[in-house]
């Protein structure tokens, strides 16, 4: 395993924990960012739960379950392709930073991983 592995995956795994915990909390940022991008803050909840099994599989594959941290890299990496393409659809780029850099730690995650 890479140190640069190891250290990019513990990030994705930090920050999406992180972001599932705001979802879960309903924080007010999160309730004003889905309200902007015209989602319903009955999806809150369901997206965190995403990220925070995203989160609970990259560990799994740290811990030695290859296929199902690759699986967790692969559904982020698609997760945050789809908050991005959201993004864009609503025309809301002011805070697109964000999903932008989930999706760069996801996608290295994945190549990454996909490299060991």
């Amino acid at each position: 395993m890479s140190v640069a592995y190891l250290l990019v995956t513990l990030t994705t795994i930090a920050l999406n924990t992180a972001a599932a915990l705001a979802d879960f909390t309903k924080a007010k940022f999160v309730l004003a960012n889905s309200a902007e991008l015209n989602l319903p803050a009955s999806w809150v909840a369901p997206l965190g739960a995403l990220k925070a099994a995203g989160a609970a599989g990259l560990l799994l594959g740290l811990l030695g379950h290859h296929a199902i941290g690759l699986a967790a890299a692969t559904g982020l990496t698609l997760f945050f392709l789809c908050a991005n393409a959201i993004h864009l659809r609503a025309r809301v780029y002011h805070n697109i930073a964000a999903p932008l850099a989930f999706l760069a730690l996801a996608a290295a995650t994945l190549t990454l991983d996909l490299l060991r």
